[in-house]
């Protein structure tokens, strides 16, 4: 709805600036939920014998002796992790070729059948201690799809997987998300899997509570639709998988770009995930350490993802030595700095939420010598998930001229502007669900 009466305008008031703090409107986010938007930024790893044979997606085939690192370093991994300013890492625990990087219960594929440390290895022990050791999160992909289980395709095959995931679930200690790729392809007799996700998902909830889960649809967060980078220019962390089981007709545009936006309204917080690569591929090859992405590469997903209101998932594959190419860290240490560089000077010296011409306003007192690109806006989604259009303006003479517009906020949205210097900017919202609660306002120069 558009707010154009001096009624909800004034509520905003009390809203963002009053003692009493209002009532959550729609749904809104559980606190693991909360604590991974918070986070804005994770790593991925993806790590098996793909790393070893060049394959994407391995055939389920390959010899348990293929994975070999020499020079397993995952306290390395968490280190470069946290000095990146991500809060957690995900490990591919096991990949569509079915390889396990821990002694799986119900599958022969795996580092305890090979001769790697003497079948003694175990990569989620490492890794998990090694990001507790750093203070970041630590979480588990493991792919549903398994080119090499020879039950895969029948009945029994969701009983063994629901073994392997109870072993990953209760080993490790807490997780911070749980990561279910949608891929479905054939085993080794040529058969696809029915998956029970009913099944999957108890069994995470039983034994890892209100995790974050992942998958294309939920119920933790959401796939964005694209591995590009990128979420839409409207995101909204509401979203009602149920849409996607029905006609794919009557949704807004194709499904990937739906899965991008969300729903204005939808009936569950399920917020979307932005899954991407530093590199072209999602193992490591020789092949491409020179096509590592640029730290202006990164800052520029970051601006789509994280400045979008999702969560940024980057992969940073470890080599076949078992550690992290001195190109990837550089590009990552590059774009730590340019962070630090760019928002380590807020140009706004304070914001207040007032109302003006008969619409709520933040206005933004900013320091008129210094030029500024860049206004962060954030909402205390707490409270839901609420404004749905902005403008923002500065003064031109006697009146305001219109430098920027956006629709979505949520946790976070970085609108990029003109360069401009002004004493006083307004952003002006539009269209609002409920009375907006912004809890920060900044403007920036990149």
């Amino acid at each position: 709805m558009n707010i154009k009466h001096l009624a909800l305008a004034t509520a905003l008031i009390a809203v963002c600036c009053g003692p009493n703090r209002p009532k959550p409107f729609g749904p809104v986010p559980t606190p693991q939920q909360l604590a991974w938007h918070q986070k804005e930024m994770n790593m991925f790893v993806h790590f098996g014998p793909n790393t070893f044979s060049g394959l994407e997606w391995g055939q389920g085939t390959e010899s348990n002796d293929l994975f070999a690192p020499d020079s397993l370093d995952c306290r390395q991994w968490a280190q470069v992790a946290k000095e990146a300013g991500f809060g957690g890492i995900i490990i591919t625990a096991k990949h569509h070729d079915g390889f396990s990087l821990w002694d799986n219960p119900s599958s022969e594929h795996s580092v305890a059948n090979s001769k790697w440390r003497d079948g003694n290895g175990d990569v989620l022990a490492e890794l998990s201690a090694a990001c507790e050791e750093a203070g970041i999160g630590f979480g588990v992909y493991l792919s549903p799809w398994d080119r090499n289980h020879p039950d895969y395709g029948t009945e029994r095959y969701n009983d063994a997987y629901v073994k392997s995931l109870e072993s990953v679930l209760t080993g490790y200690g807490p997780l911070f998300e749980v990561w279910f790729d949608g891929a479905c392809g054939e085993g080794p007799d040529g058969r696809k899997q029915v998956y029970d996700w009913p099944l999957f998902l108890g069994k995470v909830k039983e034994h890892q509570g209100d995790v974050v889960t992942f998958s294309n649809i939920g119920p933790g967060c959401r796939w964005v639709g694209n591995e590009e980078g990128h979420a839409n220019e409207t995101n909204w962390n509401t979203f009602t998988p149920e849409t996607h089981n029905a006609d794919r007709s009557n949704l807004p545009g194709d499904y990937e770009h739906y899965l991008g936006s969300g729903d204005e309204g939808g009936a569950y917080w399920i917020p979307a995930e932005v899954d991407v690569s530093i590199r072209p591929g999602w193992f490591w090859r020789e092949s491409e350490n020179d096509k590592v992405k640029t730290a202006r590469e990164l800052i520029d997903i970051y601006y789509k993802s994280v400045g979008r209101g999702a969560v940024l998932l980057l992969n940073v594959p470890p080599t076949a030595s078992g550690r992290i190419h001195p190109n990837d860290i550089a590009a990552l240490k590059g774009f730590r700095a340019e962070l630090d560089r760019i928002f380590s000077d807020n140009i706004a010296t304070s914001f207040e939420c007032k109302e003006q011409d008969g619409l709520p306003m933040v206005m933004i007192t900013a320091n008129p010598d210094k030029p500024f690109n860049r206004l962060v806006l954030q909402e205390d989604i707490a409270l839901g998930q609420r404004v749905a259009e902005f403008a923002v303006d500065v003064p031109d003479g006697d009146g305001w001229m219109e430098i920027g517009c956006g629709t979505t906020i949520g946790n976070k949205r970085i609108l990029l502007l003109p360069e401009t210097k002004a004493s006083k900017v307004r952003v002006r919202i539009i269209k609002t669900l409920a009375p907006p609660v912004i809890k920060n306002a900044g403007l920036y120069m990149d």
